[in-house]
């Protein structure tokens, strides 16, 4: 595609568009909404003239504390065509954490849905995403959207806070809308179907949604992943774009009653970041979707979605390899020792980097001197210059010595015909220092032993990775992005070590 021509993130649907063409098919439970892209720019200007008639002003926040919905998109973009600052706020933090993102964030208004009214922390404006509320909100007109000054602030996505309190990365218009216009060159998306179920408080979902309008495409939007939901709307909406993150697919590969009656031949491309992916969900994905080419994607909060690529010479993309470099962007990777070379902390420069965090004067931004985002990711790059993902820098762990990286045993757990999903951490052992314990999730009717998946680790990786302790769940805990709670493992853990 070419001619982009959005100034303002909040307004993408691209010229000649058909204003009857399908924008988002909303579905929840047995409820089934459709609206057009004419209608949903209609609305997006009325809560973009809403907001204006209640005094809000150009630069100030709006919290949104809601599951997804068109309502919730709409106030979205709405919000940034007024120059307003939109917060998607992840409703699953606990809620004095809530709490502090809308302080931290300073927001002038919270919208809400009827689920999470109580959420919303006393004493802050609020707004209903629905009822009398809603519909009062809104003032229907024609509305121009602001067109952004330069870095001018568009989002505050905030991270997860697995290691401390949740940081609010200040994304631009301007850099926001380079990766939409970088996803757009040279794909035909405007007829694709993109199923939405991450939430739209995460990358993930998010900057997916801003593609597909930009693509003129069609959104099928789920409030949040159920994984009976999400298969049938694969089926009955012929679904042809997938997003998630892998424990998504891993939760949703257990449906196998649902996926053997459900046509999964419409889907065309699956999307899988945020997240590793082992070699034996990539596999069970495809026979589940055989019709799918299967994308290991990668991206980051502060740096957006816009990394990785085919390759140039047309090299086919190992299964397991997030891509080659893509043009647009310079990459490095640097050794703990501060070398550059084939393997190390993946640093980046990107015209997609976010201003800096909101209001964390204790944190310098992880940017060099010479302008590479450091992403804190170790990767290691092959010879024809495919990129792996080998894990956090901050999650490895010395263990007698030896660095270990969870996601490498954690792949070769999932190669065991009897484990569908695996968690690996360390706890603390006097002799050692710290040692691998593991949680796993067996597939199917399977019933591998713990020394059955020990005896397995040691005879296809080095001993020291091998877990000392095993434990099975039925299904692992996850954080409100859908990745593994691997803070809630590390309690379970310690509580099964006392025993």
């Amino acid at each position: 595609m070419t001619g982009f021509a959005a100034r303002n993130l909040g307004a993408l649907a691209p010229s000649g568009l058909d204003p009857d063409k399908p924008a988002l098919i909303f579905r929840d439970g047995g409820v089934r909404r459709v609206i057009t892209h004419g209608a949903f720019d209609a609305l997006a200007n009325a809560a973009a003239r809403g907001l204006i008639r209640r005094g809000l002003k150009r630069g100030e926040r709006i919290g949104l504390l809601a599951a997804n919905s068109i309502e919730f998109l709409a106030l979205l973009c709405g919000a940034m065509r007024a120059g307003l600052v939109a917060v998607p706020v992840n409703w699953r933090f606990p809620p004095e954490t809530v709490a502090y993102v809308l302080e931290n964030a300073g927001v002038a208004l919270v919208a809400h849905d009827a689920a999470r009214a109580d959420a919303v922390p006393a004493g802050l404006p609020r707004l209903a995403l629905d009822g009398p509320d809603w519909d009062s909100f809104l003032d229907p007109g024609p509305f121009e959207a602001i067109e952004p000054a330069e870095k001018e602030p568009a989002l505050f996505l905030y991270t997860s806070g697995s290691t401390g309190r949740p940081k609010g990365v200040v994304l631009s218009h301007q850099s926001h809308l380079w990766i939409v216009e970088q996803r757009l060159k040279g794909a035909a998306l405007g007829e694709e179907r993109f199923l939405i179920a991450a939430p739209l408080y995460h990358m993930n979902g998010l900057a997916l949604a801003q593609l597909a309008l930009a693509a003129g495409a069609t959104i099928v939007l789920l409030p949040q992943f159920r994984e009976a939901e999400y298969i049938t709307a694969v089926g009955e909406e012929r679904c042809t774009w997938l997003t998630a993150v892998p424990p998504m697919f891993a939760m949703l590969l257990r449906e196998q009653e649902l996926l053997a009656r459900t046509d999964t031949g419409s889907v065309r491309s699956i999307r899988l970041g945020s997240a590793p992916v082992s070699e034996a969900l990539a596999a069970a994905i495809l026979r589940a979707f055989p019709s799918a080419r299967l994308i290991n994607a990668y991206g980051t909060t502060e740096a957006g979605p816009v990394v990785f690529g085919p390759h140039p010479e047309g090299k086919p993309t190992p299964r397991l390899s997030v891509g080659y470099p893509h043009p647009a962007v310079t990459l490095r990777l640097r050794a703990a020792d501060g070398t550059l070379g084939d393997e190390g902390v993946l640093e980046q420069k990107t015209p997609g980097l976010m201003n800096g965090y909101y209001a964390r004067p204790d944190l310098k931004p992880p940017v060099t001197e010479d302008g590479f985002y450091v992403t804190g990711d170790v990767m290691r790059r092959d010879a024809d210059g495919f990129h792996y993902v080998i894990g956090r820098a901050d999650d490895m762990f010395i263990s007698g010595g030896e660095n270990i990286f969870p996601g490498e045993v954690e792949a070769v757990l999932e190669r065991h015909p009897g484990v569908e999903q695996a968690a690996v951490l360390p706890v603390p052992d006097d002799i050692k220092g710290t040692k691998p314990v593991a949680f796993v999730v067996p597939r199917g009717e399977a019933t591998p032993t713990e020394a059955d998946l020990k005896a397995f680790t040691l005879a296809h990786a080095p001993a020291f990775m091998h877990p000392r302790r095993i434990w099975f769940l039925p299904a692992l805990p996850l954080m409100g992005t859908n990745k593994v709670d691997k803070a809630r493992l590390r309690e379970m853990a310690l509580e099964r070590m006392v025993v």
